[in-house]
């Protein structure tokens, strides 16, 4: 059976740490593709921005 696991962090060390700890206990034989987005939004005072930094691991469960 196919499966996904889904990631969002506001920060993108913290999405490859834990992307890091998910792999780690996942057999390579299993991992199909991994899929990665960044998106930018504007603060409400429109001076800053935040960022979410997302991915989906595809894998054989």
């Amino acid at each position: 059976m196919i499966q996904v696991k889904l990631f969002d962090r506001e920060h993108e060390k913290d999405l490859e740490w834990e992307m890091n700890r998910f792999l780690k206990g996942l057999d390579e034989q299993k991992l199909l593709d991994i899929k990665y987005n960044v998106a930018a939004m504007p603060e409400d005072d429109e001076e800053e921005q935040i960022y979410c930094f997302s991915s989906m691991i595809i894998y054989r469960a």
